[in-house]
């Protein structure tokens, strides 16, 4: 076997000495550490820990021997894979799709999309352009649920470590979500928890905001509150009308995706109920 680069993600219940006994043992395998992040959780005693390390290990017999000396209740991930392997949801509007496919053809991304899935065929030219497959699923006329089980074949068929919903302008149902849990990325047009659901730019309007956001969260059962990965805002001022807001949003929304994608696609996030821990 040769040497490879590793991320190891553990959180479990809170004990004294989990930072020594982890990096003993990694210490006993002879692997040369090269980050290490830490952070306990004291409200619910719970730690959580982020090691990069390089070297020559039986992967199995690493992840056995963590779980002999952690508590019963330990989640530990192990992986050396670079990139991920995404596959991108959408409907008509490009602005974050194209700053993904801009990123990924520059090998900015950290990840492969491997293709776009559309409601509309608006999309499919621009996706075509960067030789990646795009595949329309109409939904008019379906419901729901038979529209969805259309595309969860074509995801099957690419076996993705992750969705991105790119502005994916449909709501999913609480089975297709339980299904991918933690895997599906989707960016909202708000500050959450301000402003759900559909036009939100014209709800802060309407309101007289002063500032607006964005927010990139993992998709849940509930509409719009799963946990959050990352958010920005902008300020604006009265001068500003719904059209204007909307495109100052536009320029948040693929900043904060891009961000979260990164922090998701480098293993720095642990989602934990509905919140999530993250060493950035």
């Amino acid at each position: 076997m040769s040497s490879k680069n590793y991320t190891l993600k553990i959180d479990c219940s809170d004990a004294i000495g989990l930072v020594y006994e982890i990096t003993n043992l990694l210490s006993i395998k002879r692997v040369n550490i090269i980050k290490n992040d830490e952070f306990v959780d004291n409200d619910n005693s719970h730690f959580y820990m982020r090691t990069e390390f390089s070297g020559t290990i039986n992967e199995g017999s690493l992840i056995e021997d963590l779980k002999n000396i952690l508590p019963k209740d330990s989640n530990v991930f192990l992986t050396s894979q670079a990139n991920k392997n995404i596959v991108v949801l959408v409907t008509k509007e490009h602005h974050c799709l194209s700053d993904l496919l801009i990123r990924n053809h520059f090998k900015e991304l950290n990840a492969n999309i491997l293709a776009v899935i559309g409601n509309h065929e608006k999309l499919g030219g621009l996706t075509k352009r960067f030789d990646i497959p795009y595949h329309f699923v109409n939904h008019e006329g379906k419901t729901r649920e038979n529209h969805e089980k259309e595309v969860e074949e074509i995801i099957e068929s690419y076996s993705p470590d992750y969705l991105v919903l790119a502005k994916y302008m449909r709501i999913l149902t609480p089975e297709f979500s339980a299904k991918y849990a933690n895997k599906i990325i989707n960016i909202h047009h708000s500050f959450l928890p301000a402003f759900i659901g559909a036009n939100p730019y014209k709800q802060a309007y309407e309101r007289g905001v002063k500032m607006i956001g964005a927010t990139a969260h993992f998709v849940n059962e509930k509409l719009d509150e799963g946990p959050i990965i990352s958010q920005d805002i902008t300020h604006v001022t009265h001068a500003e009308n719904a059209k204007s807001l909307s495109k100052k949003g536009k320029e948040i929304e693929r900043m904060v995706l891009a961000k979260a994608l990164k922090l998701v696609f480098e293993d720095k996030t642990f989602v934990k109920e509905n919140k999530t821990v993250i060493f950035d």
